[in-house]
C-alpha cells in the first residue's frame, strides 16, 4: 500500500514514539489487508489502555494509511500540542455543539478527502471486568451513515497487559504483545438511506460493536460475555442499589 498524506508531522510522532514501542512490546498484527489502500473509510477499534493509541497508530502507520484521531476541539488551541494536533491531521470534535452531525463535521470532511478517521466507538477505555468491548457511542455510526464509506471492525489486546486501565505505572516484565487483527467492513447496507433517528444509530451502532467484539474473540481464543457491558445501566443500578440501602437505613433509624 502507498505511503501518502503522512506529512512531517505524523514522520516525526512515528521517530518519537516507534523506538520504544519496539522495545517495550512485541507485534502480532494481522488483517492488514482489510485496510483499504484508497478512500477514505474508518476504523472502529476497542480501547483498553492509555498506551493503546499509540500501539494502535503503529500498527496502521505501517500499512501506509495513517489514522486521524479524534480529539476535544479545544486541544488544537494550546501551543506545542495544538500545533501537534494540526500538523498530524487529527479530527476536532465540536462537543458544544447543538447538532450532533455538526459536532462530527470535521470526521465527515475527513472521510469524504479520503482519509482514514480512526474511532474509539465505546468513547473511553472499557469497563468491563474482563476487558471486553463495552456498548458503543453513536458517532462511529453517523459519520459512516452520512458518508456511506467502509467501516473496519479493528481489535488490539496486549497494550493493556503493558498498562492495565487505569494503572499507574506500567507492567514492563516480561515483555508483551500487541496483538491486533483488522477484519472485513461492516455491511451497513440495509441502514443506508434511512432515517438517521436515535434507534436506527443504536442498531448500527450495536452491528459495529458486534463485529470489533468478534475479532477480539479470534485474538483472545475466548467467547466474550452474552451480555454487553454497559456502564448506564451500571450506574442505574447503583443508584438504585444506594437509594434502597438509604431508605432502609432511614426507616431503621425511624423504627428506633
Amino acid at each position: 500500500m502507498p505511503r501518502r498524506r503522512i506529512g512531517f508531522w505524523y514522520r516525526f510522532a512515528a521517530v518519537l514514539c516507534k523506538p520504544p514501542l519496539v522495545l517495550l512490546i512485541k507485534r502480532d498484527w494481522r488483517g492488514m489487508e482489510n485496510i483499504p489502500a484508497e478512500g477514505g473509510f474508518i476504523t472502529a477499534v476497542n480501547h483498553n489502555s492509555h498506551v493503546d493509541p499509540f500501539a494502535y497508530a503503529h500498527y496502521q502507520y505501517n500499512t501506509g494509511r495513517v489514522p486521524r484521531f479524534l480529539a476535544k476541539a479545544g486541544l488544537f488551541k494550546k501551543g506545542f500540542v495544538g500545533a501537534a494536533m494540526r500538523g498530524t491531521g487529527q479530527i476536532p470534535v465540536y462537543r458544544e455543539s447543538t447538532d450532533a452531525l455538526s459536532a462530527f463535521r470535521a470526521a465527515i470532511d475527513a472521510v469524504e478527502r479520503g482519509e482514514c478517521v480512526a474511532f474509539y466507538p465505546e468513547g473511553t477505555l472499557t469497563r468491563d471486568p474482563d476487558g471486553w468491548p463495552m456498548t458503543g457511542k453513536t458517532g462511529a455510526a453517523r459519520v459512516a451513515l452520512q458518508t456511506k464509506c467502509p467501516v473496519i471492525p479493528v481489535a488490539q489486546w496486549g497494550a493493556n497487559e503493558l498498562l492495565p486501565p487505569y494503572a499507574k505505572k506500567p507492567d514492563i516484565l516480561p515483555r508483551k504483545t500487541h496483538r491486533v487483527l483488522a477484519g472485513p467492513p461492516v455491511d451497513l447496507s440495509r441502514f443506508y438511506d434511512r432515517e438517521m433517528n436515535p434507534d436506527l444509530l443504536k442498531e448500527a451502532t450495536e452491528v459495529i460493536m458486534a463485529a470489533v467484539t468478534v475479532q477480539l474473540e479470534l485474538i483472545r481464543g475466548e467467547k466474550a460475555p452474552e451480555n454487553v457491558y454497559d456502564p448506564r445501566e451500571v450506574r442505574i443500578a447503583q443508584r438504585r442499589k444506594a437509594a434502597a440501602k438509604s431508605k432502609a437505613q432511614q426507616e431503621e433509624g425511624q423504627g428506633t
